[in-house]
C-alpha cells in the first residue's frame, strides 16, 4: 500500500540534526527525499564519530548521521556553481517541499531564498530552520542545541539544586532542542501541504530552535507566568506533583510517579503507612507539594529498607506507576520494547547490516516500510541526474568540474 506521503517530493538542503530529523520523518511517511550534500565532505555529521558504520568508498558515515537520515537519496552538488544551480532548479520544478538550515540570507546570494523561489515555484513549501529565526536581534547569530538549551531556560530547570551533591545546570543528554524543532518542522510542513490543497499555494515556514525550546517548556512556562517565580532545578522531582521523582532503594534507584491521590493511597498501603493518606500534610497533591521535603524524607527512609527488585513488583501489583532506571543496553532488551520492535536492522544496498530505531508511528492500513538506510555520500547522484535527462558524458563532465562528487 502507498504510504501517506508517497506523492510528495522533498528537497533537503539541511545539515546536522533539526532539518534532517524533520526530513527523515517525511521520508518515513513515504515522501521521496533528495538530500543535497557537499561534493567532498557531505553533511557535517558524517564525521561526528566514532562510532562509524563500516566504510563503503571514500565517504564517512557516522552513527550520528545514520540516526537522522534514513530513507533519503544523497545527491552531491556544489550549489555555488552555475551548473549546480541549474540542477537544483531542475529538481525544484518537481518538488513540493524545500527544507534548509542555512544562516539567514545564506541562500540569497545564489537565488534560492524564499522570495526568489516563490515567484518561480508558487506552490513550493519552503521551511527554514535557524538557531534564532529569520528576524530579531539574534537572527544573524549561529545557533547550536547546547546554546539554545542554556539560553532558552531548559538548563535552569535541569539538574540538581546548587546546594545538593552534583548540583548545577545540566544539559539534557540528547540534543532535544534540535529534535523538537525537527518535530515542529515536520508538523508544520504537513499542515502547509493540507492548506495547499485548498489554496494551491505554498508558503514560507520560519522555525527557530530558540522559539521551539521556549514553546515546549509547557507547564514550567505556566508555572512562571502564573506566579512570577522562575522555576529552579529540583533534580528528578516534578514541580507540580509529589511524590514524582527517583528514590534510592537498598541497592539502586527507581522512579516513582504518583499522579493522583488514589495512587498515593495505594502507595501508603504498600509501604505499610496507610495512615499517611489521611494526614493533612499528605492527603492531597496540593498538600504534598507544600510539604514536599517532609514527605520525601519519610519515603526515602522506608524505600531504603529493601532493594529495587523487592519494591518494584509490589508497586506494580498495586498499579502504582514506577520503573527501574534502565541503561540503553537494558532498554534494548526490555520485553515491551522488543515486542513493539523499536530496535530493528536492515540490509542496505551494499549489503551492510545497519541497526536502526523504528519510527514510533504505527498506522493500521499503511504501515511504515523501512527500505532504505541512511545513504552513502552521493549514492543516488547519477540516478537522479539521469532521470533529469543528463547523459553519461554530461555527468562525467560535472564530476570533472567538481559540481558533483567522485562517489
Amino acid at each position: 500500500m502507498s504510504l501517506p506521503l508517497s506523492n510528495i517530493k522533498v528537497l533537503d538542503l539541511s545539515r546536522v540534526l533539526a532539518g534532517p530529523w524533520a526530513t527523515q520523518m517525511l521520508a518515513d511517511l513515504g515522501a521521496t527525499v533528495i538530500k543535497i550534500e557537499h561534493p567532498t565532505r557531505g553533511d557535517d555529521t558524517r564525521h561526528w564519530g566514532p562510532p562509524n558504520l563500516p566504510p563503503v568508498g571514500p565517504g564517512i558515515e557516522s552513527g550520528y548521521f545514520a540516526s537522522a537520515n534514513r530513507g533519503k537519496d544523497s545527491v552531491t552538488l556544489d550549489i555555488k556553481t552555475t551548473a549546480g544551480q541549474t540542477i537544483l532548479h531542475q529538481l525544484l520544478a518537481d518538488c513540493d517541499v524545500l527544507v534548509e538550515n542555512f544562516k539567514v540570507d545564506g541562500l540569497k546570494a545564489y537565488g534560492f531564498d524564499y522570495a526568489a523561489l516563490a515567484q518561480r515555484y508558487p506552490a513550493l513549501i519552503y521551511c527554514s530552520i535557524t538557531g534564532f529565526g529569520q528576524t530579531g536581534p539574534y537572527a544573524k547569530q549561529p545557533g547550536y542545541d547546547a546554546i539554545v538549551q542554556a539560553l532558552g531556560g531548559l538548563m535552569s530547570i535541569t539538574g540538581e539544586a546548587d546546594d545538593k551533591p552534583g548540583g548545577g545546570p545540566q544539559k539534557v543528554g540528547v540534543a532535544v532542542a534540535d529534535i523538537m524543532t525537527g518535530m515542529y518542522a515536520s508538523n508544520a510542513i504537513l499542515a502547509a501541504l493540507l492548506e495547499r490543497q485548498q489554496s494551491g499555494l505554498g508558503q514560507h515556514i520560519d522555525l527557530s530552535l530558540l522559539d521551539c525550546q521556549v514553546a515546549w517548556l509547557a507547564n514550567q512556562n505556566m508555572n512562571y507566568l502564573l506566579t512570577g517565580e522562575a522555576p529552579t532545578r529540583i533534580g528528578t522531582a516534578h514541580p507540580n506533583i509529589v511524590p514524582y521523582q527517583t528514590f534510592k532503594t537498598a541497592d539502586q534507584h527507581l522512579m516513582l510517579a504518583v499522579g493522583n491521590d488514589a495512587q498515593f493511597q495505594r502507595l501508603c498501603k504498600v509501604i505499610g503507612k496507610p495512615q499517611w493518606s489521611e494526614h493533612p500534610h499528605f492527603a492531597t497533591n496540593q498538600a504534598r507539594v507544600e510539604h514536599r521535603e517532609e514527605l520525601v524524607a519519610k519515603l526515602t527512609l522506608i524505600l531504603l529498607q529493601q532493594p529495587a527488585a523487592e519494591w518494584l513488583p509490589q508497586l506494580q501489583k498495586a498499579n502504582i506507576p514506577c520503573a527501574p532506571i534502565n541503561t540503553l543496553a537494558q532498554v534494548v532488551q526490555d520485553p515491551q520494547i522488543k515486542f513493539r520492535q523499536m530496535y530493528r536492522q536492515m540490509v542496505d544496498e551494499t549489503q551492510r547490516k545497519i541497526p536502526f530505531v523504528a519510527n514510533p508511528i504505527n498506522y493500521s492500513r499503511t504501515p511504515i516500510a523501512y527500505t532504505k538506510a541512511a545513504p552513502a555520500l552521493g549514492n543516488n547522484t547519477e540516478k537522479v541526474l539521469k532521470a533529469l535527462g543528463y547523459s553519461a558524458a554530461a555527468i562525467a563532465e560535472l564530476r570533472q568540474d567538481g559540481v558533483i562528487g567522485h562517489f
